[in-house]
């Protein structure tokens, strides 16, 4: 009767999940450390040896031997044993290949093998090293998958091959990534370790630098490489090998002639080509691939007189030119999954190494003496040879032929078998003076083999002897370079921005754009801005200029002209808002540009709550977050101030002088040194003395000649000469420009300089109304006049400001 169990399914869901773990774990995923082979890679070895599939015989179909491995070791898909030993063959994967292929085996453009009917292989030279010795007893065999034949648990590899070629792979919970390494130092290593079982990391690495892919390139970052080293984890970055070499007419190009381990080729180059499209650098004019039997060739033709060295750093922060690569140096150890150091797995394999020299020698000891048992029956049978035959030709048959010796001159079963089976030729004197000499030969072999298990110096210097000749057979030069640091890459602005000029806009309702000059020509009459807004800043400028945007309640946007949205002139282009967030009341009250972020000037700042400051530019450089967040340019003290204007001072407009006018009509003019320089979080000083409820409405520079336009709340326009107004000292009270009236008095909402008078000024009141006014058809008033009425506030709104009519634009 059948017992039925009561089980929870987390209970049985774990069990069954942690033998499928073990199971594709140890016999599908991770290397060996003694081998550093998985199943699949070892089975196809061991199958492609056992049938005589050598480097030395001639290649044989693929398909012959993926069959034979799946038929007899591996009850799994043809395609991923064809592909374990396609891999096994490709030069560009492995640093040693173990498997030799004739037809298409893939390439480095991730192309895929030709099916394994087309193609023929046959194990390589080095591949004899990895099974060299496995018909002597040293390795452990277990029954196949059906138990019909037996296979190795582990090839005897007398060469580090988990280091030398490297593995990766995946598996539950579990992922390895061991890079490859010249076989030369890493032998050297191992000799280095069996003489000192105590060696330090930095010993070994004496010897072993680092990894050696087999496509070459840089590896940069010793300290990555050493820590990868102590504890199995690191990472290093691994840079292709390049070159720039000039052309004519101040051309260059760079060429690419190694790429880091396991980069796609063709997609390399794809991607090169695809920023070339999409002119993400400026300067790129081709790039081919010139690859052929030669080697490799990457050529990126430039354009003249372009930053070569800055495109170089741009491709290698940007594309697979530059990868990092990760250590992950994860094999089976004693049945479990273990991350090792460097040293444990030399130590590893030495021991390994020490066994298989141990075992080898027990199996040649036993068959020597076995041999010299027999040589030596053989010998006695000789001297009393007229005996032995006369008991030979009495018996009955063989076996009683065999008993008959055994029973009368006590030889041993075995003698007499030899004996019996012994041909009449081999009966000459000859025949027993060169079985007496091999009788010596094997007294000698078997005292060096019992010399070599008795005493483990011995069996040190034969394992360091056959190190040094495999070494010395298949050593050859590193291919990748090692670099002690890891190299900063750093770009400049020049290399990612097209040199062109383009417009750029700032509206008053905070839209933002850049366009070609092609597009502005095209539709110059269209702004693409809504009927109620309007452009405050409008210029030709270079992609590579900078925009600073000062805000009414002290607060600075900057943005690179390229990174300023890209579209047609007749387009809105983004707000400001969208990545800055600013009050539904802030305003852009100044916007400059600049050809660099290193300028010498200062800018004057004036609040209307009666402060004012001079900041140096070197102050406002902007910070890594610029593209979200906004940048304090100045401090206001109480919630309602406003910034009420933004100048920039180069040298030459230190001779000018201020001037304020406040709301209530007061004008104050002083010189530009007598305001301190502050920094970018601060106040400033007092501008002018202001009354309880008067507020600065905006600051000018002037000069003696200066004209000025005032604009009042009821709609009237004032001309005014500057020197009206006596230059006197910052933070005082001012002169009066207007006349006080008792009712209705008017209020100063807002002036500007007269820089032509034939140019016409623009009023702009709170209904977003535009009133043009020529002030050559004004005459100057004085000082005590309140100017003309110009604007019917009933039907256009009441004044806000006064500026400039823009312009279009001029293009150079």
């Amino acid at each position: 009767m059948s017992k039925i169990e009561s089980l929870t399914l987390e209970d049985v869901m774990g069990e069954r999940f942690s033998r499928y773990s073990r199971s594709i774990i140890q016999e599908r995923a991770l290397p060996d450390i003694r081998d550093g082979l998985k199943p699949v890679q070892r089975r196809i070895l061991y199958a492609m040896n056992k049938d005589g599939n050598t480097y030395d015989k001639a290649f044989r179909k693929s398909a012959k031997s993926v069959g034979n491995v799946m038929g007899n070791f591996h009850p799994h898909g043809d395609s991923s044993i064809y592909e374990a030993l396609v891999r096994m063959s490709q030069d560009w994967k492995v640093r040693e290949p173990l498997i030799q292929m004739h037809g298409n085996n893939g390439s480095m453009d991730g192309d895929p093998p030709a099916a394994m009917r087309y193609t023929e292989a046959r194990l390589s030279k080095i591949s004899g090293e990895m099974l060299r010795d496995i018909d002597k007893d040293t390795v452990d065999w277990v029954l196949n998958f059906d138990d019909t034949e037996y296979e190795p648990t582990v090839l005897p590899s007398r060469f580090p091959n988990l280091l030398v070629n490297g593995s990766t792979g995946i598996s539950a919970g579990y992922a390895t990534d061991i890079p490859p390494h010249n076989l030369g130092e890493v032998i050297d290593a191992i000799l280095y370790l069996q003489k000192h079982p105590d060696a330090t990391l930095d010993d070994l690495m004496q010897f072993v630098k680092g990894p050696d892919f087999p496509t070459g390139a840089i590896v940069q970052g010793i300290d990555g490489i050493k820590k990868a080293y102590a504890t199995g984890h690191g990472k290093i970055i691994v840079r292709s090998k390049t070159a720039i070499e000039p052309l004519k007419g101040n051309k260059s190009q760079i060429v690419i002639t190694e790429i880091p381990y396991e980069v796609n080729k063709a997609q390399l180059v794809k991607r090169i080509d695809e920023i070339r499209l999409n002119k993400r650098v400026d300067g790129i004019a081709e790039v081919r691939d010139q690859s052929d039997r030669n080697g490799l060739s990457i050529v990126v033709e430039l354009k003249r007189d372009v930053d070569s060295t800055g495109i170089l750093n741009y491709l290698f922060k940007n594309t697979d030119l530059q990868v990092s690569y990760n250590f992950n140096m994860v094999a089976i150890d004693n049945m479990r999954p273990e991350r090792l150091s460097l040293k444990r797995i030399l130590v590893a394999y030495l021991k390994f190494q020490q066994e298989v020299i141990e075992k080898r020698t027990r199996f040649n000891l036993k068959k020597a003496k076995d041999r010299q048992h027999i040589v030596d029956g053989l010998i006695k049978a000789l001297s009393i040879l007229d005996q032995v035959i006369k008991t030979i030709r009495a018996s009955k048959n063989r076996k009683d032929a065999r008993d008959n010796l055994v029973k009368t001159y006590d030889f041993s079963e075995k003698q007499a078998d030899a004996i019996v089976a012994l041909q009449l030729y081999r009966l000459t004197n000859t025949d027993v003076t060169q079985l007496e000499k091999e009788s010596k030969q094997l007294a000698q072999q078997i005292a060096g083999f019992e010399k070599i298990l008795d005493n483990p110096k011995e069996l040190n210097r034969v394992l360091a002897r056959e190190l040094r000749e495999l070494a010395k057979t298949y050593r050859n030069p590193r291919r990748t370079e090692i670099q002690s640091q890891v190299q900063d890459i750093k770009i400049s602005t020049d290399v990612l921005v097209p040199d062109e000029d383009v417009v750029v806009m700032v509206s008053h309702d905070g839209y933002i754009k850049r366009s070609s000059i092609r597009s502005y020509k095209a539709s110059v009459t269209e702004s693409g801005l809504k009927d109620d807004d309007y452009p405050i800043f409008m210029k030709q400028l270079n992609a590579r200029d900078h925009l600073l945007m000062f805000t009414s309640k002290g607060n600075l946007i900057y943005r690179p002209v390229y990174e300023i949205a890209d579209v047609k002139w007749k387009d809105t282009g983004e707000h400001i808002s969208q990545t800055i967030g600013l009050d539904g009341d802030e305003e852009i009250i100044g916007t400059f540009a600049f050809g660099s972020l290193k300028e010498p000037g200062y800018f004057l700042i004036a609040t209307d709550e009666g402060h004012i400051k001079q900041t140096a530019f070197s102050d406002l450089t902007p910070g890594r977050t610029y593209k979200k967040h906004a940048y304090t340019y100045e401090k206001l003290k109480d919630e309602g101030a406003r910034v009420v204007s933004v100048k920039y001072l180069t040298e030459a407009d230190q001779a000018k002088q201020i001037l304020l006018i406040s709301k209530h009509g007061l004008a104050l003019r002083y010189t530009i040194p007598e305001v301190s320089v502050n920094g970018a979080r601060t106040t400033g000083v007092k501008s002018m003395a202001l009354r309880a409820d008067d507020q600065v409405v905006n600051l000018q520079l002037v000069d003696d000649d200066s004209q000025l336009a005032i604009v009042t709340q009821r709609g009237a326009f004032k001309k005014l000469a500057v020197k009206e107004i006596p230059v006197t000292s910052r933070a005082r009270k001012g002169v009066m420009i207007l006349r006080e009236l008792k009712n209705h008095p008017h209020r100063v909402v807002d002036f500007a300089l007269i820089n032509d008078e034939h140019q016409p000024l623009e009023i702009v009141t709170d209904r977003k109304r535009t009133h043009d006014i020529l002030p050559a058809e004004f005459s100057l008033g004085g000082r005590y006049s309140n100017g003309s009425f110009v604007i019917d506030v009933d039907s256009e709104g009441v004044p806000t400001q006064i500026r400039e009519k823009p312009a279009e634009i001029t293009i150079n």
